[in-house]
């Protein structure tokens, strides 16, 4: 995720006091009333930091002499720090969402934010693996040469047969794995729930890794599924890491995370015919036209198989 460069050393060192009162009481509304996730709350404070430099930058005296000339203001002020339009669309968003909260609470008289335009984003499509490559991937884990070679296994196979995103994963506790029904449940963004069906596989790759397990020792975590080579939980991080450690060790090529699995998920349900509705639902998007952009990439790998064996392709 790139970050906003600047030259001041320490964060929001320079801050009016009614900022730094206004951020805190910001952050505690995304997670009480919007049930926003841990990170998305990290980012909107990173991005909110920055935009604070920027209006101390302009001497703005306090929040309530806000106008919509300083929020365009800081999108210049992002632009010159070189940053991908998809970072600044996402410091934007974080701006406006705060511009709401302070005419909530009687801040703001109106919303200084709301006239200011996005910057344009390209619609890039996701990448994927296609189903020997992922197959190659999550046999990379091997006994007597990876410590964790069964947990690792499990993490990979789960990611691709769910869809789940790394901190879902990461938090997935004992009790949402439900081997009878073939289900596992997980809380989303937002704090939705979602059941999603898994491939039989799957769970029996988490079967054995929990039988090799070692029994955590007390006042560990015991309640979750995935566990850290000291018996905690892991962070979203390492489950990144794990997968780019197997990634390289497979050859594969691309910038591959554990979204591209979850990108994969979703692109082979519907190559294979699922429902977008259906999708949507296992995906946990709010929006369809979210999942949507799955069906143009399989439209793409369509037309890349119409242009190598028709005649007139």
């Amino acid at each position: 995720m790139a970050m906003i460069r600047t030259k001041a050393s320490g964060p929001c060192s320079q801050q009016r006091p009614d900022f730094a009162e206004h951020l805190s009481g910001f952050l505690d509304y995304l997670q009480a009333e919007c049930g926003l996730s841990a990170n998305t709350r990290g980012a909107y404070r990173n991005d909110l930091r920055h935009f604070f430099r920027h209006l101390i930058d302009a001497d703005l005296p306090n929040l309530a002499s806000l106008t919509p000339p300083h929020v365009e203001g800081f999108l210049r002020y992002a632009s010159r720090q070189e940053l991908s339009v998809s970072s600044i669309a996402r410091a934007l968003a974080a701006v406006r969402t705060f511009c709401k909260y302070l005419v909530v609470n009687g801040i703001l008289d109106r919303d200084p934010a709301s006239l200011v335009n996005s910057p344009k984003k390209w619609h890039r499509l996701p990448t994927i693996l296609h189903d020997p490559e992922v197959r190659t991937l999550i046999d990379q884990p091997t006994i007597g040469q990876d410590p964790y070679a069964l947990r690792d296994r499990a993490i990979l196979m789960l990611l691709y047969a769910t869809g789940l995103r790394a901190s879902e994963l990461a938090s997935l506790a004992l009790r949402d794995v439900n081997h009878s029904l073939g289900v596992v449940r997980t809380l989303g963004k937002g704090g939705r729930e979602r059941i999603i069906p898994v491939a039989k596989e799957a769970l029996d790759a988490i079967g054995i890794y929990l039988e090799q397990r070692n029994s955590p020792k007390p006042g560990q975590n015991i309640d979750l599924v995935f566990l850290s080579r000291t018996g905690r939980a892991l962070a979203r991080g390492d489950i990144f890491r794990i997968v780019r450690k197997y990634v390289q060790r497979a050859a594969l090529r691309g910038s591959i995370s554990p979204h591209t699995l979850r990108h994969s998920f979703a692109t082979q349900l519907l190559s294979h015919g699922a429902d977008l509705r259906s999708v949507q639902e296992m995906l946990g998007h709010v929006d369809i036209a979210t999942t949507q952009v799955y069906t143009h990439v399989d439209a793409a790998r369509l037309k890349a198989i119409h242009k190598k064996y028709h005649p007139r392709g």
